[in-house]
């Protein structure tokens, strides 16, 4: 299968939101945040973003919260300023992702990432990283 039918089979399955497609997101929501996988989903976004099937490559798969983040309520009294309940949080879920990742496995670097689906409320990434 050459390379351009693996990426129209992805964005098929995606856009379709096909039987296979749900149950892989509902088994992905159901487990941890960080996860390391096997093989890419996508390999062939993954070689283009610099993924090599050798060792010391690794992929990882981060689940991210979609939407805004609760901030804190303010103390000591009401502040005008600070009478906000959700603020957006600053980062895109990318580079969230790409933190989360370099945070578990700190003796990798992280080479890049790219979108790999989304349910109701979260998403769903996988980073590439290199030792």
């Amino acid at each position: 299968m050459s390379s351009k039918h693996i990426l129209e089979s992805f964005r098929h399955s995606m856009a379709a939101r096909t039987p296979e497609f749900r149950a892989r997101l509902h088994a992905w929501s159901a487990g941890n945040t960080v996860e390391r996988v096997k093989n890419p989903l996508n390999p062939v976004r993954a070689r283009a973003l610099g993924y090599k099937a050798e060792k010391g490559c690794v992929v990882v798969r981060v689940r991210v919260k979609k939407g805004k983040r609760a901030r804190p309520a303010p103390r000591m009294g009401r502040k005008p300023g600070k009478n906000v309940k959700r603020v957006p949080p600053g980062h895109s879920q990318k580079q969230i992702a790409e933190a989360r990742a370099a945070r578990k496995y700190s003796n990798l670097r992280v080479v890049n990432s790219y979108f790999v689906g989304q349910d109701g409320t979260s998403a769903f990434f996988e980073v590439i990283m290199h030792a």
